[in-house]
């Protein structure tokens, strides 16, 4: 995955504005930017948080890797099945977009 979406993730979580967990993120939905997903999250929860980011104008960004690679993205020991940022620039947010529809 990008770089820019791997830094964009630990500086999220060194400031503390990254909410990671399906059913933290639906419930905080109204405050992200931005959600990652991973391809390990089941149909319903999916459709749960797409559902939420819709109504809440929030861009989804769906992370072709598992659970276990998305924590690692963010540098964690831990699963992380969604992960949504509170605190990002609307251009990082168009970049990272862009450079995962290229892949």
């Amino acid at each position: 995955m990008s770089k820019l979406l791997e830094k964009a993730l630990k500086d999220a979580l060194s400031e503390n504005k990254c909410v990671l967990g399906t059913k933290q993120v639906v419930q905080t939905i109204k405050n992200a930017k931005l959600v990652i997903v991973s391809r390990s999250v089941s149909e319903g929860s999916l459709e749960k948080i797409q559902d939420s980011a819709k109504s809440q104008k929030v861009a989804t960004l769906p992370f072709d890797g598992s659970s276990v690679a998305l924590g690692r993205l963010c540098g964690l020991q831990f699963r992380v099945s969604a992960a949504s940022l509170t605190s990002i620039p609307e251009a990082n947010i168009k970049a990272i977009i862009k450079e995962s529809e290229k892949q």
